[in-house]
């Protein structure tokens, strides 16, 4: 049997980043602002092709992006 994540289409990072999210939205206010604060992201990355690098992208608005169109789907 796959796992419910698995079988809706999404990936395991996706999976858990919803995951904190409910958790952190669930919590009394001040432990919420706290966790909220911890869960911003600064990551970036970039895809790579024929070596040669392509551009940088904010995981955290690649993330809400995906999240949003995932949404839509429901």
């Amino acid at each position: 049997m796959a796992f419910a994540w698995k079988a809706s289409g999404l990936t395991y990072n996706r999976y858990l980043a919803v995951a904190a999210r409910v958790v952190r939205r669930s919590l009394k206010e001040q432990p919420r602002l706290q966790a909220e604060r911890r869960g911003e992201m600064e990551l970036r990355f970039a895809k790579w092709e024929s070596g040669k690098q392509g551009e940088n992208k904010s995981l955290a608005e690649v993330n809400a992006a995906d999240m949003a169109e995932h949404a839509g789907k429901e």
